[in-house]
């Protein structure tokens, strides 16, 4: 298929009419039909056939799409990338991307702290899970990104801040007394107990996933959840308890939970990612520092 068969296609695929189609493309009804007519004679089987004044995929243009699906998504990613290079960085602005669990009570403290020296730049903040951070650093959309133990990257430079630890935040009265006033509890402790787990494709739910296979150690999962402050709102009304990094933990309200460490301690390591493309610019130095500030503020042990 050459690329405009492709467009055609894919157009067709999104609308479900020809005239919606080239409508979408701007181009004319006969057009679509004539490049249609071409693919197909092409490919040697048709994609697709007229039901109720629709076109319906054929089960071969089904099996095709996926992957122009992709292929649009990499194009996209070229015209973003495109007109990021072309606009450059505006001056007196700043992109921070941080995970969510940094964008509650890290970010703010490192904010304040920026601000004392910067007050005049403006400082355009998202909240992402981590390879949304990834990418979005990669197609030079933002200045720096904060994460948790992100995969290397060819595209960028990895800058270790410190590393956290993972405590249990449990409603009230569920963990024995003795834990909660002693230095900590065990995994073994926890066994059998109602848990909100993190999902394991976050970096912490795999890391915690792997812990307790290692440990023979399992927890009564009640619920799974992608987000750190999700699992503490739901700790916070009962539904179970939840194995979180300290920084999430800073928000927990400390009359309805109970935040202990866990015995062994097991760290995570906190990274500053920036675009490899794009110079260490000192502005990115500073707020960086800020950012460390704050993490030591809220309990992370420095790198």
């Amino acid at each position: 298929m050459r690329l405009r068969h492709i467009e055609v296609f894919n157009a067709v695929m999104l609308t479900g009419s020809v005239s919606a189609a080239a409508r979408t493309i701007n181009v004319t009804q006969p057009a679509v039909s004539r490049t249609l007519q071409h693919a197909e004679l092409q490919l040697g089987f048709p994609l697709f056939q007229r039901a109720g004044g629709r076109l319906v995929p054929t089960q071969e243009a089904q099996t095709l799409y996926p992957h122009v699906e992709r292929l649009f998504a990499q194009l996209d990613e070229v015209r973003r990338l495109s007109a990021n290079l072309r606009q450059g960085r505006s001056h007196g602005e700043l992109r921070v991307l941080t995970v969510l669990a940094m964008s509650h009570e890290v970010l703010p403290r490192a904010m304040h702290l920026f601000r004392q020296k910067h007050a005049a730049l403006v400082v355009h903040h998202q909240a992402l899970h981590s390879p949304q951070i990834v990418s979005s650093l990669v197609l030079q959309e933002a200045d720096v990104g904060f994460v948790f133990s992100a995969p290397p990257h060819p595209a960028l430079v990895a800058e270790p801040l410190g590393h956290r630890q993972v405590v249990c935040v449990a409603p009230k009265n569920m963990l024995p007394a003795a834990a909660v006033a002693g230095r900590g509890v065990t995994l073994g402790q926890l066994a059998g107990l109602p848990t909100v787990a993190l999902d394991a494709q976050d970096p912490l739910g795999r890391l915690l996933t792997h812990v307790m296979q290692d440990a023979a150690h399992g927890l009564d999962v009640v619920m799974t959840v992608q987000t750190y402050h999700v699992a503490l709102a739901l700790a916070q009304h009962g539904v179970g308890l939840t194995l979180v990094d300290s920084c999430t933990a800073a928000s927990a309200d400390r009359t309805r939970v109970d935040v202990v460490p866990l015995q062994p301690a097991i760290d995570v390591p906190l990274q500053a990612l920036r675009p490899k493309a794009r110079p260490n610019s000192q502005v990115v130095r500073q707020f960086t520092r800020c950012m460390q500030q704050a993490l030591q503020d809220v309990g992370v042990t420095p790198g």
